[in-house]
Formats: structure tokens, C-alpha cells, sequence
């Protein structure tokens, strides 16, 4: 069974246009080509990766966060209650007005307790600032890998990028290729395998596919050495990304101005390099000038299929940049990150304005039930 699956799976015409195949890609005459078997060395760089994460958040970015002065917060603990957190683990940790007034007659709790209640075992579960620091240190993760393409700067394929294709399919490897091609994989194996324990944002299942369309990218494109545009792909996509750990860290850090200085940065590159560089250079040599050298196959539709999954989440990202910078550049306020919960104060916000002395009146049974609806809209 397994065998015949490896059959139908490497068919040469699923993998390269007609007339071309696998002994094309036999090194000869002291020419290298990529081959599938070494993929597998990116999983033990991928477990590397995961080592030097720990070292680095433990030994680095925790020191460097207390010097910045972040420190860990300690988070009121909520009073063991069994139907509260029953409720809480099997049902919603949002309960609904009517489900509140049940909660109430279970416990013998007034709505505003049991408001209380869900709203510090919410913090609970949030990431403090101190984690999402740690982790930030992607940027210095990601710059490692991404150094090795620097050689290809003066190559023909990054400024002519019918370049790519010239010679396809017998293009010869490059060491700095191999290494960086192999980094990557690692590195971004590494962070889906990470993803579980890191702090989990609204785009959690947008990462999540957008790194297994990566890795499935990097991998068909070693495969069928489509490496010269794999490896304009990766730097393309490579370089903005450290700016935007970079802002992360300023912000959890409380450097307001650093961090808006470099997030404006990262959105232009951002847009510039995903929106502008991206479809209208990169897919169209991809998309339109392959056509002209031989007929589509499978894995011409497979790649470009893959492109445009990364270009949909592009656009979706760029829609969440856009919308923070506009939010941030007219009221004057530091960049927040829109993906992450906010953390949510014990009292509700009728509650602090009543202790302020803001709300003169206000009957009880209205009250409760403001309350838990000015709580319930805060974006959690």
C-alpha cells in the first residue's frame, strides 16, 4: 500500500512539465540539484531552534525585560467555585445575562460576583506582559536564518526576475540556498510546533495556515528546484518581519515612541513588499512567464495555489495594519496589538465610574444589568 502511494506521489508529471523529470535533477559533471531527502535535516534544526527559544527567553529576554523594567504581574486569584468553573471550562467563559441569573440562584452569588468572578478567571488565562515579551524574540531568532540569502544579493535572478526560470530545471544548487533553504524550513517547522504553548490571538488559525502553506511552499519548491524563487520568496517575506517583533517588545516595554516609530516602518514595508512587490512581480513571474517555456502542470497550479493562499492572508493583515495605524495616528496613542485579549480590570466600567462619582443614580436592577453589558462589549 505504501509503496504504491510513494508511486502515484512522486509521478514525474504531477512534479514537472512534459518531457522533463527526476533524472533531469541527478548531479552530474560536478552539478548539485536540490533533492527531496534533504528536507529531513530541518528537523533537527527545527529542534534547535525550539532549544535556543528556551535559552533565549530564559537567560536573555527575561534579564533584558527587567532592565527595561517589566516585570511579571501578579493576578488576583478567583475563589474556587465548582459550578462557576464548570461552567467556565465546559460552556462559555462569556456567559450571557441569563445564564449569569442561573449562575446567581446555583451559587447564592449576586450577578455582580459572579461578573466578578468571570472576569478574574479570564485574566487567569491571559498571557502576562512578560511572556508575550519573551516570546518577541522572534526578531532575533528570525535574522539569523534569514543572513544567508544576503549572497544572493548580487545574483541576476533578484533584479531580473525572469532570471528565475532560466535554465529550469537543471539549476545548480548553491551552498548559501542549501543553508537557508534548510533554516527556514526549520524555523518555521519550529514555530508550528511551538504554537500551542505560545499566547494564543484571534489569528491563531490564520497562523496556523499560514505556516503550514509555508512549509508546504518550501518543501515543493526544493523538490522541484523551483529554489531560485523560493529563496526571493523567503527573503522577500523575511524582511519586515523583524520589525514587527521589534515594535512588540518596545510596546510591552512601554517605550511608546520607539515602538509607533517602527511599527510605521513595518507597515510600509509591510504593504509595500506583500501588496505591491509580492502579486505584481513575484506572482506574475511565477503565474504568467513559466507559461511561455512549457504547458501548466500539476505542480504549477500547486505552487501558485500556495501563493495565493499566503497572498489572502497577506491582505487580511494588511486590513488589521491599516486599520491600527489610522486608530493610532488620529488619537495620538500607542500601537496595540488588535490579535491579543486585553486584560480586564476587577470592576466593571459603570462600576469605576460610580466609585468616581460619575453615576449619581442608578437602580440595582439596572445597574446589574448595565454592568455585565458595558463588561460583555469589551473586546476580549
Amino acid at each position: 500500500m505504501l509503496e504504491w502511494v510513494s508511486e502515484v506521489f512522486w509521478q514525474e508529471h504531477l512534479w514537472f512539465p512534459e518531457g522533463l523529470g527526476w533524472a533531469d535533477l541527478e548531479d552530474r559533471d560536478g552539478r548539485v540539484y536540490a533533492k527531496a531527502r534533504d528536507l529531513w535535516v530541518a528537523l533537527p534544526i527545527a529542534v534547535l531552534f525550539l532549544v535556543i527559544r528556551q535559552v533565549f527567553e530564559r537567560y536573555v529576554a527575561t534579564p533584558l525585560a527587567s532592565l527595561l523594567g517589566l516585570k511579571e504581574t501578579v493576578r488576583r486569584r478567583v475563589t474556587h467555585n465548582l459550578t462557576l468553573e464548570s461552567h467556565y471550562c465546559n460552556t462559555t467563559k462569556n456567559p450571557t445575562q441569563s445564564s449569569v441569573e442561573k449562575l446567581c440562584k446555583q451559587t447564592g452569588w449576586t450577578e455582580r460576583q459572579v461578573q466578578r468572578w468571570f472576569r478574574r478567571r479570564r485574566n487567569q488565562d491571559r498571557p502576562n506582559l512578560l511572556k508575550k515579551f519573551r516570546e518577541a524574540r522572534t526578531a532575533a531568532l528570525h535574522i539569523f536564518p534569514a543572513q544567508p540569502n544576503a549572497l544572493n544579493y548580487m545574483k541576476p535572478w533578484l533584479y531580473d526576475l525572469e532570471e528565475m526560470w532560466k535554465g529550469f530545471p537543471t539549476l545548480t544548487l548553491l551552498s548559501s540556498q542549501y543553508w537557508y533553504y534548510m533554516l527556514e524550513l526549520g524555523f518555521y517547522t519550529s514555530l508550528l510546533f511551538s504554537l500551542a504553548s505560545d499566547v494564543k490571538r484571534k489569528d491563531f488559525k490564520e497562523q496556523v495556515i499560514h505556516h503550514v502553506a509555508t512549509i508546504m511552499l518550501i518543501s515543493f519548491s526544493w523538490c522541484v528546484n523551483y529554489i531560485r524563487a523560493g529563496t526571493l520568496i523567503m527573503f522577500m517575506h523575511d524582511s519586515a518581519d523583524y520589525l514587527l517583533e521589534s515594535a512588540k517588545m518596545f510596546n510591552y516595554a512601554r517605550w511608546k515612541n520607539a515602538c509607533n516609530y517602527i511599527f510605521i516602518l513595518f507597515a510600509a514595508i509591510f504593504i509595500v513588499t506583500r501588496l505591491i512587490i509580492f502579486p505584481f512581480r513575484i506572482m506574475y513571474c511565477t503565474w504568467v512567464f513559466p507559461v511561455t517555456l512549457y504547458p501548466p502542470f500539476f505542480g504549477y497550479y500547486f505552487f501558485n495555489g500556495l501563493l495565493m493562499v499566503l497572498l489572502c492572508l497577506h491582505i487580511f493583515w494588511a486590513v488589521l495594519i491599516i486599520r491600527l495605524a489610522f486608530r493610532f495616528l488620529s488619537s495620538n496613542s500607542s500601537v496595540e496589538d488588535e490579535r491579543s485579549d486585553r486584560e480586564e480590570t476587577d470592576e466593571s466600567e459603570e462600576e469605576e465610574q460610580m466609585r468616581n462619582g460619575e453615576i449619581k443614580k442608578s437602580g440595582p436592577a439596572q445597574n446589574g444589568h448595565a454592568t455585565y453589558n458595558n463588561n460583555h462589549s469589551k473586546t476580549e
